[in-house]
């Protein structure tokens, strides 16, 4: 180590002389420091070792030297031969490469300047970006591509781009018409033409669809409970309303408080209520023997990572049993969010058809059922006086559930009891008919047909407090609701106790810096297969730096100050020229950026579990375009539903049910549809904000044999038969076939040519 110094000085030296960019904390430092280094010296107090913090600048002046950073204890540590003094220590199984420690080695040269972590300063706009949409996203990418000598690839031919575009805004692939008619709007006026195409897919009510499924992974949208018994429940009208909020592009800051604390709003609307069933989809354990509160902690628990991830791209989770290990936030801030979601009740809310008032409805037949019971006691002698003169065969012609309510003693009868006994005597006609008829009339609306799981506050708000390790049972310091210190202030009411709409409110404030970027980040995904932050679920320490942080800063704030319109952020991405590129690999992106982070290329992406079938049915001609409802049973294979604790029945749907969209299939957590799961769908236990995406045998196979996209093949051969093979093919693909591709097709029998065209790569895949 006595060469240090010089090696120091001469490295530095050379790096002036080459005009080396200087190192820059958060892109080129703090990833290694929290790879290596954070665990036991960063923000976690109680895992801290030898009282030294690495993440902060204060906390690391012992082991820097401003005056002599050749000195400086750090690079001692990170060079050291000796085993004992090395840095990480050899039983973490970490180990520096010489260019980290050359970077550190510079920075430190540089003056060890630190910066706050990205994601939490504002996001800021570039100078010179005052062009629209599209353009300033071609810019920005541009501008990264000249600087690794990079150019953008050409544009996608069209039948490529209409498939691609339709199948990310509405998960459905382009007919034959609708690919024609496009090609002739090109021939005229290519910008206009596409612009658009891109227009009445943003209108098209299957965009919502699309664009549900999204939201939908990342609220774990399931039909069943979970947990052993996994039993059915109803919470489709959440579906429903995540559709329809898409389709009529609710602005997304009242997407969130709807979902969050709809509830709480001012003159809640049946809509609104139906909207905080997005914290409704956590499981509900019907185990017997159970410890009730546990359950309910563990659902607590749940709805907070949910949100930290959701909405703020953060790790909050792992703050529930310690201060985190790596990002600022500590376990007592942890519990002052805990707080806001630890007051609700959980019930069930009876949904109204349309034009129908519930609070009315039910006013009224309170009101009822008070005049009939004053009606019952007023007669009850007269009542009385028919059962006596009843005989054993006069009470044949009674129906027997009548007949059993006689066996009960008058004064134990139930008001529903006494109302069938009227109406079976003396409540034929005149008054109690007209009440007792229109009371059953309330009662069926009211108590039959749909509800749906919903959040609703507590009266008297439950206490908080800090769990020892995460554990119900060690309760410690009682907390109040509050937000995570590093990020922007909360502002709480001076009168009241701050709730669940507070914290919805503070997670749309402006000043927030990560939920914009979080969620453009996650749209941007969508559309090539990886977010400008590719750990889109992590933005704080340990995730990875943008690639493009001009971009995602500006589609933060254009997403932000333009309304928080989806629709909008949609059009500009789809209308860019960076999405509308070619996919095909060039040899030179291919050897400087072998991964596409500069995307000087588009994407090929595999489609969506549920989107493979919905191509299927599409092509085959059985496509039914239903929008909303309850769930449906389309063919699965025998023996799923005996998979799981308890067996269940699976009735398959008839007529239009069965061919629907993936996204209205009934899925039960334990034992899902088999083709959702091999082709990689989400299972509903956790928060998914990405999908990954596999490549196996059983796919095939599942193409090929599982019962519903048999009969998708069946009904294409059909259609082979009558309109050739050709058409076939472009159904499925979206382009014409070559020569020998058609040659081969022609070839087979229609059945066998169905299997293949369903079970072709371009069919399952974008493009």
């Amino acid at each position: 180590m006595k060469s240090l110094p010089v090696t120091f000085a001469l490295l530095s030296a050379l790096s002036v002389a080459h005009g080396a960019e200087p190192v820059r904390f958060n892109r080129d430092v703090r990833p290694i420091l929290a790879e290596n280094c954070f665990a036991c010296h960063g923000f976690d107090q109680k895992g801290r070792k030898a009282d030294l913090r690495l993440d902060v600048r204060e906390g690391a002046l012992s082991v820097l030297s401003a005056e002599h950073p050749e000195e400086s204890e750090l690079l001692a540590r990170i060079f050291a031969e000796d085993g004992e003094e090395l840095m990480p220590p050899g039983k973490t199984g970490k180990r520096l490469t010489a260019a980290q420690k050359e970077t550190l080695r510079r920075w430190i040269a540089e003056g060890a300047v630190y910066e706050k972590h990205w994601a939490f300063e504002p996001p800021k706009t570039a100078p010179g970006l005052e062009r629209e949409g599209g353009a300033v996203i071609d810019a920005l990418v541009r501008k990264r591509l000249e600087v690794e000598g990079l150019t953008p690839s050409p544009e996608a031919d069209p039948e490529t781009l209409i498939r691609r575009v339709s199948l990310d805004l509405t998960g459905l692939p382009p007919s034959p018409e609708e690919i024609d008619a496009f090609l002739h709007a090109r021939k005229s006026d290519p910008e206009k033409a596409y612009g658009e195409l891109v227009e009445r897919l943003l209108q098209s009510p299957h965009h919502g669809e699309r664009w549900a499924r999204w939201w939908l992974d990342q609220a774990r949208y399931a039909d069943s409970n979970g947990y052993s018994i996994d039993a059915p429940r109803q919470i489709w009208k959440y579906r429903d309303w995540v559709i329809g909020a898409l389709n009529e592009g609710m602005p997304f800051d009242r997407f969130t408080i709807e979902q969050l604390a709809g509830d709480l709003l001012p003159g809640a609307t049946e809509s609104q209520r139906i909207a905080t069933g997005f914290h409704r989809n956590t499981q509900i354990n019907q185990e017997g023997g159970i410890d009730k509160e546990q359950f309910r902690i563990d659902s607590v628990f749940d709805r907070v990572a949910t949100t930290g991830t959701v909405w703020l791209g953060l790790t909050i989770g792992c703050a529930q049993c310690h201060d985190h290990k790596f990002d600022p936030i500590e376990q007592r801030e942890y519990y002052r969010l805990f707080a806001f979601l630890n007051s609700q009740e959980e019930p069930f809310l009876k949904v109204s058809s349309p034009g129908v008032d519930f609070s009315a409805m039910t006013a009224e037949s309170k009101a009822l059922e008070k005049q009939i019971t004053e009606y019952m006691e007023k007669h009850a002698a007269d009542l009385a006086a028919w059962e006596a003169a009843s005989t054993p065969e006069s009470r044949k012609v009674l129906p027997s559930s009548t007949t059993a309510i006689l066996k009960v003693p008058a004064a134990k009868r139930s008001f529903a009891q006494k109302r069938t006994l009227f109406a079976a005597s003396l409540g034929g006609v005149g008054p109690f008919r007209v009440l007792n008829d229109r009371y059953t009339e309330l009662d069926t609306v009211l108590n039959g047909g749909v509800t749906t799981l919903v959040l609703a506050e507590s009266a008297a708000p439950r206490k908080t407090h800090l769990l020892i390790k995460g554990d119900f049972t060690r309760p410690a310091e009682e907390v109040q609701p509050g937000t995570p210190a590093v990020l922007h202030p909360f502002a709480a009411s001076a009168d009241r106790r701050p709730n669940r709409l507070d914290l919805a409110r503070w997670i749309m404030n402006t000043e927030n810096p990560l939920t914009a970027r979080v969620i453009v980040n996650r749209v941007w995904q969508q559309y090539f297969g990886r977010g400008l932050v590719e750990t889109e679920n992590d933005f704080g320490m340990q995730g990875t730096a943008p690639s493009h942080p001009e971009l995602l800063d500006w589609l933060a704030i254009r997403f932000r100050d333009g309304g928080w319109n989806l629709k909008e952020l949609h059009r500009m991405i789809t209308t860019s020229q960076t999405y509308r590129q070619s996919s095909v690999q060039r040899v030179d992106s291919r050897e400087k950026d072998p991964g596409n982070h500069l995307l000087a290329r588009q994407q090929r992406l595999r489609l969506d579990a549920e989107i493979v079938r919905d191509v299927a049915l599409a092509a085959s001609g059985l496509f039914a375009p239903k929008i909303g409802g309850p769930p449906v049973y389309p063919p699965i294979p025998d023996g799923v539903m005996g998979q799981g604790q308890v067996k269940r029945t699976w009735t398959l749907s008839k007529g239009e049910d069965r061919y629907r969209r993936g996204l209205y299939t009934f899925v039960y957590r334990a034992s899902p549809p088999p083709s959702l799961t091999v082709f990689d769908a989400p299972d509903g236990y956790s928060t998914c904000t990405r999908r990954i995406r596999s490549n196996t045998p059983l796919q095939a196979l599942t193409l090929l044999n599982d019962a519903a996209f048999h009969e998708c093949a069946n009904a294409l051969g059909g259609l082979i038969q009558r309109e050739g093979a050709e058409q076939a093919f472009r159904r499925c693909t979206s382009r014409r076939p070559g020569g020998e591709e058609l040659a081969v097709i022609s070839r087979l029998p229609p059945p066998d040519a169905a299997r293949v065209l369903l079970n072709l790569d371009e069919t399952v895949t974008r493009e």
